[in-house]
């Protein structure tokens, strides 16, 4: 919510300053502008309009034999329904008054066979209709489908930066309801308006070459309403547009009050939670009704037409029929016809009328869809790019600098070469720069200055795909999914059997509390491994690793949250598992940095002091006093 809003302690209050903010004003003041600049924020220009138009023609385009043959299919429905009418009208005409001077048994053969040819004509139509609707929702959803795999698939391809500018919130919502929007373009801005079109042009046609008075009737109403119609659909889009991102900040900030539900009730603020969802909740219910009160406003003003538009044809009709004007004469017939024909034409019309906001605000949704095909993939292969090799003789690090921002250099002239299979410890102070070099290593970002070489070559002159293959990671933040035990041991690595998985998590030591778990293997973890324990999560991720066989691997502080004693189980499986493989370890424990190949100790992005355990204590430099210190105030736990 914003911060107007925050101050706003009730549903009422806040709606009624919304109520304050819309455009029912003639002139608003210049204060007011501002406010009324996001409900519009979803116009677009016609040259962006005609740009996203293009490109999401070519989206349809492998599907334009699909979307004419339900086109055609709806004219020749449109058009054996509009013979419904008319033959009505010829029935009462030529067999009921009996125009064809008839007998009695051939008015009654006449009638029934008549009768039987509507009723043919209407299932046809009907057939058709049913049919091509069924047609256009499977169409949809194969669209619906291709375009938000599509989305989801180069999203997986951002980088970082721009993943973590979008909030998971956003992300999702692209993926389904500015997806299911966009492709709705289909049926809003095509197929919709294409066949309300034609049963207009059907109606029109029919109505001018039978009597063109009675057709002034039905058109003389018809402008009026489209423009009334167009601008109350024009007030109505800004308050279900407002509702729209209050649902999304309701929602996000509901997610987030369950993400910390241990934040939140160590601090005591359920009553402030619930108050606040049911505040924005209620106001949010609100102005949706506002805007469904309004909305309804229209469709009673249309529902309203067809009968008032059909007394006029009654009354106009019935004159000229009584009048006995031969040159401007209508039958009976016609007048039923007439009546008939008022609602085939005034419904495609509003429904054409509808489909504007409609597809105004699919047209916002396909742009912002857009917005994300447009930002660059992370990392691209070059088009000369090579497959990584298998063995690791050499990572260097040449001179290389980064920073996450123009700002703030975080990695200042790092150099460093490590030999294939060596442990490299990585310890400092936080903000040191840690976990950014191993996010370096792991390619989640690029040096900003010079480079990270394997065998003597950039990593950037692999192929991201088969480098990242050489990698495993467990990060500081330990990430599990919601599945099984099982399924989370074996992300890295599918194509295995359940005894590489139980062997991975006997090297973790995560089997005993495995077996003890209600299901085992195949216990369900919850989002993000809520029943496990910190310690339990952090044995998963390392079996994840393990089994995943890396060449390079990366410990971002994996063994914080174990105790003591599982941690000592857990070392004499490491020392197993680094065993011809180039690991990157982070971690505070002495025990973790003691038999590391080389220690590298860092200082605001730079590297202090380099060697073994025994050569820096010998030393006495920056790393000496880091072990002091903590020995000191651990009371004699041996920690770093």
């Amino acid at each position: 919510m914003d911060q107007a809003d925050s101050q706003q302690h009730s549903s009422r209050q806040r709606y009624t300053a919304f109520r304050k903010q819309q455009a029912w004003r003639k002139k608003p003041h210049d204060d007011d502008k501002d406010q009324d600049k996001p409900d519009t924020s979803g116009q677009l220009s016609n040259e962006n309009r005609r740009a996203y138009l293009k490109r999401y023609r070519d989206l349809i385009w492998p599907y334009r034999f699909a979307v004419g043959k339900l086109v055609i299919i709806g004219i020749i429905a449109a058009a054996c329904e509009m013979v419904f009418p008319a033959a009505t009208g010829l029935i009462t005409d030529k067999i009921l008054v009996n125009q064809w001077e008839l007998s009695h048994p051939q008015q009654l053969q006449a009638l029934m066979w008549a009768s039987l040819g509507v009723l043919g004509l209407l299932f046809v139509s009907r057939s058709l209709e049913m049919y091509r609707n069924l047609q256009t929702i499977s169409l949809n959803h194969r669209f619906i489908v291709r375009l938000r795999r599509r989305l989801h698939r180069h999203l997986l391809h951002l980088p970082l930066s721009e993943l973590h500018d979008l909030k998971t919130g956003t992300i999702v919502s692209r993926l389904s309801g500015d997806v299911d929007k966009a492709t709705g373009l289909l049926q809003m801005a095509v197929m919709s308006p294409l066949a309300a079109m034609w049963r207009v042009i059907f109606a029109s046609s029919i109505l001018l070459v039978w009597n063109w008075k009675l057709a002034l009737v039905v058109w003389a109403v018809l402008p009026p309403m489209v423009v009334v119609s167009l601008l109350w659909v024009k007030r109505i889009r800004p308050i279900f547009r407002s509702a729209g991102r209050d649902r999304n900040q309701i929602d996000a900030r509901a997610t987030e009050a369950f993400s910390g539900i241990r934040v939140v009730r160590s601090f005591r603020r359920e009553n402030r939670e619930r108050h606040d969802y049911a505040v924005a909740d209620n106001t949010m219910v609100r102005k949706r009704l506002f805007g469904i009160f309004n909305a309804h406003m229209v469709d009673s003003i249309w529902e309203l037409l067809i009968p008032i538009a059909g007394i006029g044809i009654v009354w106009v009709g019935g004159y000229l029929y009584l009048s006995h004007a031969m040159d401007n004469a209508a039958t009976l017939g016609q007048i039923m016809a007439f009546q008939a024909y008022t609602a085939q034409l005034l419904f495609p019309v509003f429904r054409i009328v509808a489909s504007l906001n409609q597809t105004q605000e699919g047209l916002t949704a396909m742009e912002r869809v857009f917005e994300l095909f447009d930002k660059p993939v992370d990392k691209p292969d070059a088009p000369d790019a090579i497959e990584a090799p298998l063995d690791i003789d050499t990572i260097a690090f040449d001179h290389m600098s980064f920073a996450y921002n123009d700002d703030t250099t975080v990695i200042k002239d790092f150099s460093l070469t490590v030999p294939g299979g060596s442990v490299v410890a990585l310890v400092g102070s936080s903000g040191a720069g840690k976990t950014t070099i191993t996010d370096l290593i792991a390619r989640f970002y690029d040096p900003v200055a010079g480079s990270i070489q394997l065998n003597g070559t950039d990593i950037r002159r692999y192929k991201l795909a088969s480098y990242r293959r050489l990698i495993a990671v467990v990060p500081q933040e330990t990430f599990l999914f919601d599945g099984t035990v099982s399924e989370n041991i074996s992300y890295g690595k599918r194509d295995v059997d359940q005894q590489q998985v139980i062997q991975a998590a006997r090297s973790a030591n995560a089997y005993d509390f495995i077996m003890e778990l209600p299901d085992q293997f195949e216990t369900l973890i919850g989002e993000r491994g809520v029943k496990l324990s910190g310690g339990q999560r952090q044995r998963i991720a390392i079996a994840r690793a393990i089994l995943a066989d890396p060449r390079i691997l990366v410990l971002d502080e994996a063994t914080s949250n174990l105790d003591t004693h599982s941690e000592q189980l857990i070392q004499a499986a490491l020392d197993k598992l680094y065993a011809n493989r180039t690991t990157f370890v982070i971690a505070h424990r002495l025990s973790t940095v003691t038999h590391a190949d080389l220690i590298v100790v860092m200082h605001e992005g730079q590297i202090v002091e380099t060697g073994r355990h025994e050569d820096l204590m010998r030393k006495q430099g920056m790393y000496h006093e880091m072990v002091s210190r903590q020995r000191q105030f651990a009371d004699g736990v041996d920690v770093l």
